[in-house]
C-alpha cells in the first residue's frame, strides 16, 4: 500500500507568521490537533501540534506568540511513493508528505492510518469467507454457546438451509443430533465419523476450536457420503457389480472377496493410485501393501473387525485418499465381499492446512498484540522505551507461552519481580495462583518448612492439621522463587527433586504428592561463579537455566530514564497531591549518573524529591550530595595546554585518579569497583606511584 493510497490531500497548514491564538481558532474549527507550517514557496519548514498550544498555556505565554518560535523544525516526512509499513508506525501520530521539492503534498493522520488498518481487515475477512464459502465439503462452526458461526455454501446445498437462517440460532434447533455441542464441553476431537444429518449421510471431522488454551468453540467439516452408503446397501443383496456404475463412480471403487484378494477395481481408483487395469486383479491386498499402492488397505481392517470401517490413506502419487471399506454378507451371515469406495481428500486437506496456517497467524498477530501494548501502552509498573527492554519484553512474552522452567537475573532493583509477573500474566496458567517466595528473607531453618509444607505434629511448634507449602499453594499456577541463590545446600537437593519429578513430600509425610507447578526464579548473584565455588548445585543450577532472561541496569539503558522520571512523578504527585516538576538539568544529572540502585534507587529518589523539596519545581540544588557530585565529576575533564610525553601525561593522570580514589573509598575492592579494574591493579599501581599503603590489607588478604 503507497502513501498515495491513504495520505489526505490539501491538508489544513498553518505560515511561520500566525499567531498560537490563530492556530488555537483553526484548530478548533477545523478540528485538528496539529498542522504543518509553510513558506510563502509552500515549502514544508515546521510541524505546530497542541502540544505547543500546550506548552505556551503552562509556562504563561503570550497567545500572539508566532508559530515559527514554537513549531518543530526537525520533522520526520515521506513521499507519495512510499510504501505504508516502510514509513508509519505506532511512534508517527502523523506524517507530512512532500514531493522532492519539499513541498507539501498531503498528510496523514491518525484518521488516515485507522482507516488504512480497517481496510487492510476488511480484504483478510473477505478473503477468509472466500475460502471458507469455496469449500466443496460442508463446513460448520459454533461458538461455546452452541450458536452457529459459520455456515458455509456447501452447507447451504447440502443441508438445505440458508446461512441468513440459521446463523446466530443454536445448533441443536437446526442440526439437534450433530453432536458439536459435545465436543465443545470434551474439548475432544471426533475424527472420520460417519453421521446422519437431515437425511444425508456424511463423513464428519469435528474438531474444538481453542484460543488461548480456551475452548471457544467446534468446527465440523462434512462430506456427503449418501450416495456411496447407498450403492454400498444395495451390493448387500448382489453378487455381481453393475459395470456401469462401477466404471462411472469418480470415486475409486475396490471389490475384494472374503480372503483378500483383488476381485475389481474401476479407473478412478488407477487414477488415485496410479496402477494400471489388470497389474492386481487376482493378487492380496497386502501386495498392495507392500508395493506401497496405498499406505493401509482398509479390507484388512473390515475383514478383522467384521464391520464397515473408514480410514485415512496416502496413495504412492501422494493423494490424500479417505476410503470407506463395506463388508457384503450372504444369508449366513458370512463376509462374502468387501466394496471399497476411495475419495480424493487432497484439496480438503490443503484446506485444512490453509485454515490451520490462518489460526496460526491469529495466535501470531495475538502475540504481537500483546507485545505491542505492553511496550506502548505500558501499565502502573512497567515502563518501556530503550530498545534494549523492548527486546527483553518482546521475549518475555514470547517464552510465556511456553512451560520452560525461566531464570531471571540482574543487579538490585532492575524489575526482576515485574518480569516474572509478566512471564504469568501471559502464559496459560494466568488464571491460577502466582506465589512468589523471597528466599534471602525466610530464615534458613523455616525455608523448607515454608516451600515444601509439613504434617502435624511435625516438629514442636507445627500445627496440628499441617500445613500446605508455597509449592502446594501455586497448583496449577506458577512459583516466582526470589533470591534463588540464597537456598542453602542441604534444601536445594530437595528443591531439584521436585523440579526433576514435580511430586513434593512434606515434612513428617510418608507419600509424595503430585504437583503441576511452573517455577520462575530470579538472582541479582553470579550462580555459575557460585557453581565453580561449590554453593550452588551445578545439576539445580542447569534445571533452573533453562531459559535465561537477563534484565540490563539502568546504566546500560539510560534512554528509559526520562520516561521513568515522568511515570514515577506523576504517581506520587497523584499519592501525595502535589504538582511537583522537575527541572531538565536535573534530568540531565540523572543520566550522568550510574544508578548502582537501578530503577527501585530511582524510584525511591523521586519520591524523596517530592515529598522533601519546597518549591514546586525540583532543581539540581534539591538533590543529595552524591548527585550533586556526580554532576562535578561527570563535567569535569583534562585540558592540556602544552606537549609533554604521551607516557607522563598518562602516569599523572593515574596518580591524580587513585589519590583521589583513596582519599573517598575504604577498601580495595570498593576502588576497584569505582575505576573499574582488578584490585591487584590497584595494589601495584598504588605502589608505583609511592601512594599510601592499602587501607584494609587484611580485606585484600581475603
Amino acid at each position: 500500500m503507497k502513501i498515495r493510497e491513504v495520505m489526505t490531500t490539501d491538508p489544513i497548514t498553518l505560515r511561520p507568521f500566525q499567531t498560537v491564538g490563530e492556530a488555537v481558532s483553526i484548530f478548533i474549527e477545523n478540528k485538528i490537533d496539529g498542522a504543518p507550517v509553510l513558506d510563502e514557496n509552500g515549502k514544508l519548514i515546521g510541524l505546530f501540534t497542541k502540544s505547543h498550544i500546550y506548552r505556551v498555556i503552562s509556562k504563561g505565554m503570550n497567545l500572539d506568540t508566532k508559530v515559527e518560535e514554537l513549531m518543530t523544525r526537525r520533522i520526520h516526512t515521506g513521499h507519495s511513493d512510499d510504501e505504508f509499513g516502510d514509513v508509519i508506525n505506532s511512534k508517527v501520530p502523523r506524517l507530512p508528505v512532500v514531493d522532492k521539492d519539499g513541498k507539501l503534498v498531503g498528510i496523514v493522520t491518525r484518521g488516515d492510518i485507522a482507516i488504512a488498518f480497517f481496510d487492510s481487515y476488511s480484504t483478510i475477512s473477505l478473503e477468509y469467507d472466500t475460502i471458507i464459502n469455496s469449500a466443496h465439503n460442508v463446513i460448520v462452526s459454533i461458538d461455546e454457546k452452541g450458536m452457529i458461526k459459520v455456515w458455509n455454501s456447501s452447507a447451504e446445498k447440502s443441508l438445505g438451509r440458508k446461512a441468513n437462517d440459521v446463523i446466530g440460532k443454536n445448533i441443536l434447533e437446526v442440526l439437534p443430533t450433530s453432536n458439536l455441542v459435545d465436543i465443545v464441553k470434551n474439548g475432544k476431537e471426533d475424527p472420520v465419523k460417519k453421521v446422519e444429518l437431515n437425511g444425508h449421510s456424511f463423513i464428519s471431522n469435528r474438531s474444538p476450536i481453542k484460543k488461548d488454551g480456551k475452548i471457544i468453540g467446534a468446527v465440523a467439516v462434512l462430506q456427503d457420503i449418501s450416495e456411496v452408503v447407498k450403492i454400498s446397501k444395495e451390493l448387500h443383496n448382489v453378487k455381481e457389480l453393475n459395470d456401469a456404475i462401477v466404471e462411472t463412480s469418480y470415486d475409486g471403487l475396490v471389490v475384494v472377496d472374503c480372503k483378500g484378494s483383488v476381485l475389481r477395481y474401476n479407473k478412478a481408483f488407477e487414477r488415485l493410485t496410479g496402477i494400471n487395469s489388470q497389474e492386481y486383479l487376482g493378487r492380496s491386498v497386502e501386495d498392495i501393501r507392500r508395493d506401497k499402492i496405498i499406505s493401509d488397505p482398509v479390507t484388512t481392517h473390515v475383514l478383522k473387525q467384521k464391520k464397515p470401517m473408514t480410514i485415512y490413506q496416502v496413495s504412492k502419487l501422494g493423494k490424500h485418499l479417505l476410503t470407506t471399506g463395506t463388508p457384503i454378507y450372504d444369508k449366513k451371515g458370512e463376509i462374502t465381499r468387501v466394496v471399497c469406495n476411495t475419495r480424493d481428500i487432497t484439496e480438503l486437506d490443503l484446506l485444512r492446512q490453509k485454515l490451520e496456517q490462518v489460526e496460526n497467524l491469529t495466535q501470531h498477530y495475538e502475540s504481537q498484540i500483546r507485545t505491542l501494548k505492553m511496550q506502548y501502552t505500558g501499565n502502573e509498573k512497567m515502563v518501556i522505551t530503550s530498545s534494549k527492554m523492548k527486546n527483553l519484553i518482546d521475549r518475555v512474552i514470547r517464552v510465556a507461552a511456553f512451560e520452560s522452567t525461566v531464570l531471571i537475573t540482574g543487579e538490585s532493583g532492575t524489575g526482576k519481580e515485574l518480569i516474572a509477573e509478566i512471564i504469568h500474566a501471559n502464559s496459560l496458567r494466568n488464571n491460577k495462583p502466582f506465589i512468589k517466595v523471597n528466599c534471602g528473607a525466610i530464615p534458613e531453618n523455616l525455608l523448607e518448612s515454608e516451600l515444601f509444607g509439613y504434617e502435624g505434629g511435625a516438629f514442636t511448634g507445627a500445627k496440628k492439621q499441617g500445613k500446605a507449602g508455597y509449592i502446594e499453594m501455586a497448583e496449577g499456577g506458577t512459583l516466582f522463587l526470589d533470591e534463588i541463590g540464597e537456598v542453602p545446600l542441604n534444601l536445594q537437593v530437595k528443591l531439584l527433586r521436585f523440579l526433576q519429578g514435580k511430586e513434593i513430600i512434606r515434612i513428617g509425610a510418608e507419600s509424595f504428592k503430585k504437583v503441576d507447578v511452573r517455577i520462575v526464579s530470579a538472582t541479582n548473584r553470579d550462580l555459575l561463579e557460585m557453581v565453580e565455588k561449590k554453593q550452588f548445585r551445578d545439576d539445580l543450577y542447569y534445571r533452573l537455566n533453562v531459559v535465561p532472561v537477563k534484565i540490563p541496569s539502568l546504566r546500560n539503558r539510560k534512554e528509559d530514564i526520562p520516561a521513568l522520571v515522568a511515570h514515577f512523578l506523576q504517581i506520587f504527585n497523584r499519592k501525595y497531591k502535589m504538582d511537583k516538576r522537575i527541572s531538565p538539568g536535573v534530568v540531565n544529572i540523572f543520566m550522568q549518573y550510574d544508578w548502582p540502585g537501578n530503577v527501585r534507587e530511582l524510584e525511591n529518589l523521586i519520591e524523596q524529591l517530592v515529598v522533601i523539596t519546597l518549591d514546586n519545581i525540583i532543581n539540581k540544588e534539591d538533590l543529595p550530595p552524591h548527585l550533586r557530585d556526580t554532576l562535578d565529576v561527570s563535567t569535569s575533564h583534562i585540558t592540556v595546554s602544552g606537549i609533554i610525553p604521551l607516557k607522563v601525561a598518562i602516569e599523572s593522570v593515574e596518580k591524580q585518579l587513585l589519590e583521589k580514589v583513596y582519599a573517598k573509598n575504604r577498601t580495595t575492592r570498593e576502588m576497584a569497583k569505582e575505576l573499574e579494574v582488578d584490585a591487584s591493579t590497584i595494589v601495584r599501581k598504588a605502589a608505583k606511584y609511592h601512594i599510601a599503603q592499602i587501607k584494609n590489607s587484611e580485606e585484600y588478604c581475603k
